[in-house]
């Protein structure tokens, strides 16, 4: 009689199920997780950029003739642009780009935070006075 070498088929199979079961739950956990760390990005884009306007208000006494866009470049997910800005009122929207289309949020000159987001699996939060960082619209 020989000694038996390798796997059996049924040894392999079991294998193969659990590994499958694994990865099921892991790979969206990773895929919620990276697009919460971009997230970030837009929150430090537009507080920086709400730093920037109050400076140049303080020495201008006024918003208007701030450079407001920045353009995504590269692998960056947001870009910023100023919708709405008057000699004493702003409002800046930091909208997705790239693996984040469908993402924008705002904030104004009274620190009013919005989301508005039409991503599959993500929604606004409610009331939408927040910035949506995690799934089920949490901020």
């Amino acid at each position: 009689m020989r000694n038996p070498h390798g796997f059996t088929l049924i040894e392999v199979m079991v294998t193969i199920a659990i590994v499958g079961i694994l990865a099921a739950i892991a790979i969206p956990q990773y895929t919620d997780y990276v697009t919460r760390s971009r997230l970030v990005e837009a929150q430090s884009k537009l507080s920086d950029t709400r730093v920037r306007l109050e400076q140049f208000f303080v020495n201008n006494r006024t918003y208007v003739g701030f450079t407001c866009t920045q353009a995504a470049v590269g692998n960056e997910n947001f870009g910023i642009t100023c919708t709405t800005q008057t000699a004493n009122t702003f409002t800046i929207t930091a909208t997705g780009t790239n693996k984040m289309t469908g993402f924008s949020f705002t904030l104004d000159d009274l620190n009013q935070k919005t989301s508005a987001i039409a991503a599959a699996g993500w929604s606004n939060p409610s009331p939408n006075n927040c910035w949506v960082s995690r799934k089920p619209n949490i901020c």
